[in-house]
């Protein structure tokens, strides 16, 4: 019996990992012209897999297209960023502590099952997925918030933080895992009737490790 043989890497997902990896090493830094031609003749490939490895790059918020440049490594305002996800860490910690007691068990479950696919999503890592299942999380623990002013404030914040950057995880994937145990900790706290005040500095403290992760992130490679 022969052995089966390896499953052989496609032409586009070979070019996606080669760019990818140069954008989060920051090899590619932001505004980075990707010129296809030239990685087609890297990779010795044509311009088909350049191209759709490009396009799901952009997927993912690590490429974008300027009219009369073409691709780019994807820039970002990284003040807003901070300020956005500080902003939305004390917000939604509030939010989430005011609505501690309208909380169902069946909100609970439902925010244990989104846990559980991102942990899954962990094995084969798609972060803009990863980036949609988080966000269905934590609205899951804030949106019963009776206080109709901070509820509208988290919304306008999580809004905000798409324009600016559609996946961090892309930027920062290692904090994939992390985030996952301290949703495990969020739901514990709830669980087991935790002071409110508790939750509300976990929630907040959890959005602050990200902004932590990506501001190492960004100053770590020139």
């Amino acid at each position: 019996m022969t052995a089966e043989a390896a499953p052989t890497v496609s032409k586009s997902q070979r070019t996606y990992e080669w760019v990818r990896e140069r954008i989060l090493s920051r090899e590619f830094s932001p505004g980075y012209r990707l010129v296809l031609g030239a990685i087609a003749a890297e990779l010795e490939v044509s311009a088909v897999p350049v191209r759709e490895a490009v396009r799901r790059l952009e997927a993912e918020g690590l490429v974008e297209f300027e009219k009369n440049v073409g691709a780019r490594v994807a820039t970002i305002d990284e003040a807003a960023y901070h300020n956005t996800m500080e902003t939305l860490g004390a917000l939604e910690g509030v939010a989430t502590a005011l609505a501690l007691p309208l909380l169902t068990t069946s909100d609970l479950d439902r925010a244990e099952a989104l846990n559980a696919e991102m942990r899954r999503l962990l094995e084969d890592f798609d972060p803009v997925r990863f980036t949609s299942l988080n966000e269905q999380f934590h609205r899951v623990l804030f949106v019963r918030c009776p206080n109709p002013h901070i509820g509208e404030l988290v919304g306008r914040g999580w809004n905000r933080l798409a324009g600016l950057r559609r996946s961090t995880f892309s930027f920062v994937p290692a904090r994939a895992k992390e985030s996952v145990a301290e949703h495990q900790r969020i739901l514990e706290l709830i669980r087991t009737g935790a002071d409110a005040l508790d939750v509300e500095m976990a929630v907040r403290h959890h959005r602050w490790k990200t902004v932590s992760a990506y501001r190492e992130a960004s100053h770590s490679t020139p």
